[in-house]
């Protein structure tokens, strides 16, 4: 249950903190006085969209903070998953926003993450406003409610896995079959191409090389006279150098025992005269081995035009990409030779895991049937209370052609309130009253089966009015008997009068702006605040004694 909310600098609110109860709590308040404010701030701490034109103006940030009491709503898992801390007496919650447009969210004082606190919000705490009695013509919502009812979370995940598998395994067949027909297209085309590659035969790397040794057998002649001069250098004529490298070696080694530094300097020539030995010994065979025949050079330019003429009529830039089409080519061209096995086998996992997706939506639909006498005999008897005596009401349950994410079964429900008038869809008939007592009737159902801990309902009162309204607030009455908060936010007096408490939400005009704030009343302030609802600003005795009847005073 939400235990205390507080609010600074959201809107008209400058600084609010509030302790809320157990039971049924109402809240009444002039129409613009700030009733939509709270319940903009709860939606913010449930992880609503966040707007930095709430701040209030001339401040730089708003703080929006409840505590919930979390026991006994198996969110363990959830805090667990988000490697949060848990304690089963205490969970605050809390939401940061900034006038240069950042939000903060929080859970026990830990950052946390805007989907994170939806999820939590989403079990705390449910808020029906006005707009969502639109939901009641809405099959989605109306297959959400007999599911809620049936309660068998294990069969709709089932359900749903399966579906998923079943709805990858048409895809995967699809798709194959759509590459099949295409490449059977380009087949002819397709093994052209393979042959005409396997025939040349691509290498990696191989443009480089064959660039290189066409650049070399062309400057063949110069290359060679270069490697000759340069061994001649170090090797031959009167002074090669290799020979001066020994002589000034020899020199050090005479003077070695006068001069200790001359040994190492000796060693160090000794090194490098090995080493230009050795250069001149590469030069030489180099030299030797430059080949300018000119039938090889044709040879090598010839492979090396066709490599580029095959790289162009394959748009790329290399060998190497060459070598990766002549292995995709024959990767889908093996598939083709093998797809009809390949199809076989697609068509045979497609084929199980639809037998499974049949299997398991009749089993929802069962279930379903079971639940929908349920749910027509609760809400029949419900809105009977609620002033519908003729009403009759039906879960109107049609299969689909196809599965579909949730199952077989399309769901609608069937309304009619008075006598000889025809059973139609919900939304179709209804009025708006009607549809008031409809979504009340549901909510105090699903409260039931989902173990919401706090419902708040703003003006689900909308289009009704005298015993009616009384019979509204004693079936919330009765939710909040059952372990439940509710809070109702509403305009009529019949309701407000059986709040267990009761909060009021009113303005106040300073010099420079205007402040929302509310109050929890007293007995003798509910009895004022209940006379002004039932006679306006001019309260008479009449209506006082009225306000303290309905408060059973």
């Amino acid at each position: 249950m939400l235990k205390h909310l507080h609010i600074e600098n959201y809107a008209l609110i400058e600084s609010l903190d509030i302790d809320l109860h157990e039971g049924f709590s109402v809240i009444t308040g002039e129409t613009g006085a700030g009733k939509s404010i709270l319940l903009g701030a709860i939606g913010l701490l449930t992880g609503e969209r966040a707007d930095t034109s709430a701040i209030q103006n001339g401040k730089q940030r708003c703080v929006l903070e409840a505590t919930f009491c979390p026991k006994g709503l198996g969110l363990e898992q959830f805090f667990s998953e988000e490697d949060l801390d848990f304690d089963p007496d205490e969970c605050i919650v809390r939401r940061e926003l900034t006038a240069n447009g950042k939000s903060r969210a929080f859970i026990n004082d830990t950052p946390t993450t805007i989907s994170a606190l939806k999820r939590l919000g989403g079990r705390l705490i449910d808020i029906h406003s006005q707009h969502q009695n639109l939901l009641l013509g809405q099959e989605d919502f109306q297959l959400s409610v007999l599911d809620a009812v049936a309660a068998d979370t294990q069969l709709t995940q089932a359900y749903a896995q399966a579906y998923a598998q079943w709805n990858e395994s048409r895809k995967s067949l699809a798709k194959a079959m759509a590459s099949l027909e295409e490449g059977k297209k380009d087949e002819d085309y397709m093994r052209f191409l393979l042959t005409e590659l396997t025939n040349f035969r691509p290498q990696p790397g191989e443009d480089d090389d064959l660039q290189q040794q066409c650049d070399t057998m062309e400057h063949a002649q110069d290359i060679r006279m270069a490697l000759a001069q340069g061994y001649g250098l170090l090797a031959e004529g009167d002074t090669p150098a290799t020979d001066s490298l020994r002589q000034v070696r020899n020199l050090l080694n005479s003077i070695q025992k006068h001069f200790p530094m001359a040994q190492e300097l000796a060693e160090r020539l000794e090194s490098c005269r090995i080493e230009l030995q050795d250069i001149a010994g590469t030069l030489e065979s180099e030299a030797e081995s430059i080949d300018c025949d000119p039938e090889r050079l044709e040879q090598v330019q010839s492979r090396l035009n066709t490599l580029f003429s095959l790289e162009q009529k394959h748009h790329v830039g290399s060998s190497d990409e060459l070598v990766a089409i002549m292995k995709d080519l024959q990767e889908k061209l093996d598939i083709m030779d093998n797809s009809d096995e390949h199809i076989r086998q697609l068509q045979q996992l497609e084929a199980e895991a639809r037998t499974l997706v049949n299997e398991l939506a009749a089993k929802l639909t069962a279930l379903r049937t079971a639940t929908a006498s349920k749910v027509e005999k609760d809400i029949v008897s419900s809105l009977k209370t609620l002033g519908m005596p003729n009403v009759r009401f039906e879960v109107n349950i049609t299969p689909t052609e196809a599965p579909i994410p949730r199952g077989m079964d399309k769901v609608a429900f069937l309304f009619s309130a008075n006598l000889g008038s025809p059973m139609q869809n919900i939304s179709q008939v209804a009025s708006g009253g009607e549809t008031a007592r409809v979504m009340l009737s549901l909510k105090a159902m699903l409260s039931g089966a989902v173990s919401l801990p706090t419902i708040i309902f703003d003006e689900i009162d909308t289009g009704v009015s005298g015993h009616i309204a009384e019979s509204m607030a004693h079936i919330m009455q009765e939710m909040g008997r059952q372990g439940r908060q509710v809070i109702s936010i509403t305009h009529l007096p019949q309701i407000a009068a059986l709040g267990g408490h009761h909060f009021k939400v009113w303005k106040e005009d300073t010099q420079t702006h205007t402040l929302s704030h509310i109050t929890c009343l007293s007995q003798e302030e509910r009895v004022s605040e209940i006379a002004n609802m039932l006679s306006g600003s001019n309260v008479s005795p009449e209506a006082i004694n009225n306000a303290r009847a309905l408060l059973g005073l």
